[in-house]
């Protein structure tokens, strides 16, 4: 694992160090049904070849009730400008975790 995958476990399970968004797709949903896809984020681990293939842990998949559910992060500067020009720097990088369905991909 790489040391990038360590920090985006890390935020993934504690979301400290960066930002959670929710898309309107999940944001319309129930609040247990929104309490349920979080939980799954957080704990989600089935990373491979084909959804990991640079070993960052930064996206996932699964259903939920029917529904494909995506999650990804994306490394920001401190501003939310720019690409984060180093994303295994934390003093650097704004991680951002966005949850959606597929259809808002």
């Amino acid at each position: 694992m790489t040391y990038i995958a360590t920090l985006n476990d890390n935020f993934r399970h504690t979301f400290i160090g960066g930002q959670v968004l929710l898309t309107a797709g999940i944001a319309a949903m129930s609040s247990e049904d929104k309490a349920n896809i979080i939980s799954m984020v957080r704990n989600f681990n089935d990373f491979n070849e084909g959804n990991d293939p640079y070993k960052e842990h930064d996206f996932g998949s699964f259903d939920y009730k029917g529904e494909k559910i995506l999650w990804k992060i994306d490394y920001y500067d401190l501003n939310h400008k720019y690409m984060s020009e180093d994303p295994s720097n934390p003093d650097i990088t704004n991680r951002v975790l966005t949850i959606m369905t597929v259809y808002e991909w």
